[in-house]
């Protein structure tokens, strides 16, 4: 007579572990987030202050004219994925006066993003890192203008994309690669959000898992001039809006 509630607790205790197990899996899980055009909409105006910046820079250091300022800007983002990078190399323009310079405007006054992610984050399971090309002063303004700071304690910007004494922003694999063992995270268990399809790529290559974030802008950039096209090659799952992001989870493919 005891035997079929014996069985019965057996297969509860069973199916809480299993349950168990999953929960541990899922919370193993690493979270790389971009910042601009991923976590907020750099492109409705904050990448048309840092372009504007960027120009005047070139004009006032290098002492071309606007136009000649424009097209170096230009040819340099896309012959290394980075305008900070073609002045360094060709002008040994200091990186940090350029990227102080061109990101010292009222941040928090332009920031427009997705309501709710501070629940959002707070929901997430996960540690959460922050990986952009943008710089450390520019990156932490923006997640304090949008209330998620206190869930970023490790944040990979610009400034710390040097390997070897060069620059190596994304989508450096290499970069990556040196990241995670910074992190002592293996691939598997990473999750790179963003919203470049590049860099998506390149983080597939090695073992992460991917998210192509859609919702903002019609071009991506970052705070050293970084752009590419949008496609969705290279990503596991394509969402809208980051509140996409926990139901998608169980749908997320490497």
């Amino acid at each position: 007579m005891t035997a079929p509630r014996s069985r019965g607790r057996a297969c509860a205790r069973r199916s809480t572990a299993v349950a168990g197990a999953s929960r541990p899996a899922r919370r193993r899980l690493v979270f790389f987030f971009d910042l601009d055009d991923t976590l907020h909409d750099a492109s409705h105006a904050i990448f048309r202050q840092i372009d504007t910046r960027m120009t005047d820079y070139v004009e006032r250091h290098l002492e071309v004219d606007r136009g000649e300022a424009n097209r170096l800007r230009t040819l340099y983002w896309h012959r290394y994925g980075a305008t900070l990078l073609g002045l360094v190399r060709h002008h040994a323009v200091d990186a940090t006066h350029f990227l102080r310079e061109t990101h010292d405007f009222d941040v928090a006054a332009l920031v427009r993003a997705e309501r709710g992610l501070t629940r959002l984050f707070a929901r997430l399971p996960g540690r959460k890192v922050l990986l952009t090309n943008a710089p450390m002063a520019y990156a932490s303004e923006v997640l304090r203008a949008l209330a998620v700071h206190r869930h970023f304690r490790s944040r990979y910007t610009i400034e710390k994309m040097r390997l070897h004494g060069t620059f190596r922003p994304k989508p450096s694999r290499m970069m990556l690669r040196a990241m995670l063992a910074r992190e002592r995270v293996p691939a598997s268990q990473a999750v790179l959000v963003e919203d470049s399809a590049a860099n998506l790529k390149a983080a597939r290559a090695i073992g992460f898992r991917t998210v192509l974030m859609t919702g903002h802008g019609a071009r991506m950039a970052g705070g050293c001039g970084c752009m590419q096209r949008r496609r969705v090659a290279g990503a596991g799952l394509v969402i809208r809006s980051l509140h996409q992001l926990p139901q998608g989870l169980a749908r997320l493919r490497r």
